[in-house]
């Protein structure tokens, strides 16, 4: 019975969808209204349908064929849950849920706007497609007679914490921008794109930025030490279906930030939106199309994919062509100098573009030749290293001196001068760091002085800005609370990308590895640690049996702990999985694992030392931190100032040397 009061749900869902789209546009001002309810209404039926498809994996209801083909009695019940979403029509279901509960957060605050209404029709649009490529192709709540005693089971990598957590967190970021992508298009059709619409959208862009930031965190946190090969990021094509629309999310929240406070950049942002939910929905095709082969590639079926391409196609080309007839009526007379506020985060933008294109084109070059020719061939790490990387450096040379650069009219050269400390700082450590580092990558010493030059001078200019340098300490922090939020939300991000850049260096271009086969009572050596090999013992899961082998670490003759790694088998599914043995520690994580048993031999165990590993995640924390800071302020400086905004955005005064942003 659940099963069926999801599908009219799903059903009712759509019908509500097409009519949140439709009203504003044919019913003009008298439907208008109506969207909003529809929104909260759509809501409520995913809602619905969602739930259903959770109770039927709750209670193990294998006459459901999603439950069939991803779950099994003897799973945990915690991933009979994370396996909702653990397979393509339940990850579908939970991007419609998504989309619906981000239109339906829009649609109760606050008064009701034209530029509202044209929001939630553009999003409604978007749920209706995507509801109807559940209900035609993914429908998740399909039978099976007669139902079958057990079930196939979930595939085990997905059977883990960071995995339950993970793809909830990234559709948060992927479908948050949907909203700006909706309020883009409703910026063009109704010619209103200026600082009041900055305001509106800048809380969702923050908010979409901030959960991708978080669930491409998880990703590499999971398959560092799920895998068991001791990396975090491969450029799998999966992995760049994330980071692309983080990326031009990145330049997104940067510039609405400019259209807020000085209405320059208009076209740029709406450009911006359109491309940050476009790349999304490029993400969604890689993954559920089945052109990819990968733990998360559920989709098989060639239908599907024309569909998503279908959807792809309407929503990118539909917007662009919409851009292209509109954009000219949103053209600005704010000017800036090169020099100044503006210019410097036009020019962070230019490199995370080019450093996405660069990404876009390594991803999709080998499926393009692939289709052409036939032939395939992989574009792996040395490409993305050499042509991304370079931009990346750039970006992190103009950071600090273009954050403390005032609007519309700067002075380069004082700036530089007020992080001069910053600048000796990371020259110093840059030195260091390649003569500890010689003979090996001078490039990696290079980043380290790059990423202490970027959060040395954010902490320097926040210093400089509460007067730390000239006042009781007291005093000076106790200004912090005065200063306006997008400001310390742009500082703690920037010194968490710093933060993030030493963990990458450390744990990519520093680490160290070690293999060899080894008996009980053989000795391991990495990163200054000895690792025993104590004992191996087989060991029974609920739903698997593993070898576990348990090593004692020492240092200097004296033991320190015991560590524990795991080869796991899944005999329903099966397959294999490798549970990592880590010690983290600040300057770096000892990392094993077990390997097979060779006859002659013993266990083949890996063992890596990666320094700074764990700031990478410390990092982007403080990353998702700073966005949450400065989205917190925006509907606040909403409420308050949007009837005092200025018409013509020449009228507002420029800031001075110094000020805050």
């Amino acid at each position: 019975m659940a099963a069926e009061i999801g599908q009219v749900a799903l059903i009712l869902a759509f019908l509500t969808a097409l009519f949140q789209g439709a009203a504003p546009l044919v019913g003009g001002a008298p439907l208008q209204a109506s969207t909003r309810i529809a929104a909260l209404v759509q809501g409520g039926l995913i809602l619905i349908a969602f739930l259903s498809l959770t109770y039927v994996h709750a209670v193990s209801d294998f006459s459901v064929v999603n439950v069939v083909e991803n779950s099994h009695s003897a799973k945990p019940f915690v991933y009979k849950l994370s396996g909702v979403w653990g397979n393509h029509e339940g990850s579908m279901l939970l991007w419609a849920l998504i989309l619906a509960l981000y239109g339906a957060a829009l649609a109760i605050p606050g008064q009701f706007s034209t530029l509202k209404a044209m929001t939630l029709s553009v999003q409604g649009m978007i749920a209706a497609a995507f509801i109807a490529f559940i209900l035609f192709t993914s429908n998740p709540f399909a039978r099976v007679f007669p139902a079958p005693a057990d079930g196939m089971d979930l595939n085990p990598l997905l059977q883990d914490p960071g995995l339950a957590i993970h793809p909830p967190f990234l559709y948060l970021g992927y479908v948050g921008f949907s909203l700006t992508f909706a309020y883009a298009v409703a910026g063009l059709i109704t010619g209103k794109v200026d600082a009041a619409w900055a305001r509106a959208v800048r809380p969702w862009a923050l908010a979409a930025w901030v959960f991708l930031t978080i669930g491409i965190a998880l990703g590499s946190w999971w398959a560092y030490y799920e895998l068991g090969w001791g990396g975090f990021w491969a450029w799998d094509p999966v992995e760049n279906a994330s980071f692309m629309p983080w990326l031009a999310g990145t330049a997104l929240i940067h510039s609405i930030r400019v259209v807020e406070k000085r209405e320059a950049l208009k076209v740029w942002t709406v450009l911006l939106a359109i491309m940050a939910f476009s790349l999304s929905l490029v993400g969604t095709f890689l993954v559920r199309s089945g052109v990819l082969t990968s733990v998360h590639a559920f989709a098989v079926d060639p239908t599907r994919g024309v569909f998503i391409l279908a959807i792809l196609a309407a929503v990118t080309g539909g917007s662009l062509a919409l851009f292209a007839l509109r954009a000219p009526l949103l053209q600005s007379r704010a000017g800036f100098q090169p020099v100044s506020r503006e210019g410097a985060i036009l020019l962070n933008n230019v490199f995370l573009v080019t450093a996405c294109a660069t990404v876009f084109i390594g991803t999709f070059y080998p499926l393009f030749i692939d289709v052409l020719t036939g032939t395939r061939i992989s574009v792996g790490a040395p490409y993305f290293n050499a042509s991304f990387l370079p931009f990346m450096a750039l970006m992190l040379v103009f950071l600090a001196p273009g954050a403390a650069l005032a609007w519309k009219k700067g002075r380069l050269k004082p700036a530089i001068e007020r992080l001069w400390p910053a600048l000796a700082a990371a020259g110093a450590i840059g030195v260091i760091a390649a003569w500890l580092s010689w003979p090996g990558p001078v490039i990696a010493a290079l980043g380290a002085g790059l990423a202490i030059w970027a959060g040395g001078g954010a902490i320097l200019d926040l210093l400089i800005r509460i007067k730390a340098f000239s006042s009781p300490l007291g005093a000076a922090f106790g200004r912090i609370a005065t200063l306006p939020r997008a400001y310390l939300g742009m500082t703690i991000a920037h010194i968490g990308l710093a933060v993030v850049i030493i963990g990458i260096i450390g744990a990519g271009a520093w680490r160290t590895e070690v293999v060899r086969f080894m008996e009980e009572g053989d000795v391991i050596s990495v990163g200054g640690f000895d690792a025993r090999l104590e004992r191996v013992v087989e060991a029974a899961g609920p739903n698997y049996t593993a070898e576990r082998a348990v090593f004692s670490i020492e240092r200097g003759g004296a033991i320190l702990r015991d560590l524990t790694t795991e080869r796991r088998f899944y005999p329903v599914r099966a397959m294999q999985t490798t549970e990592a043995g880590i010690w983290t520690m600040a300057r770096g994580d000892l990392y094993l694992t077990l390997g097979e048993k060779s006859e002659t031999a013993g266990w083949a165990v890996r063992a890596f030392f990666n320094p700074f590993a764990v700031w990478m995640w410390i990092g982007a924390g403080l990353m998702a931190l700073g966005g949450g800071v400065a989205a917190v302020n925006a509907p606040r400086r909403l409420s308050r100032r949007t009837q005092t905004i200025s018409a013509n955005a020449a009228a507002v005064p420029a800031a001075s040397q110094g000020a805050t942003p």
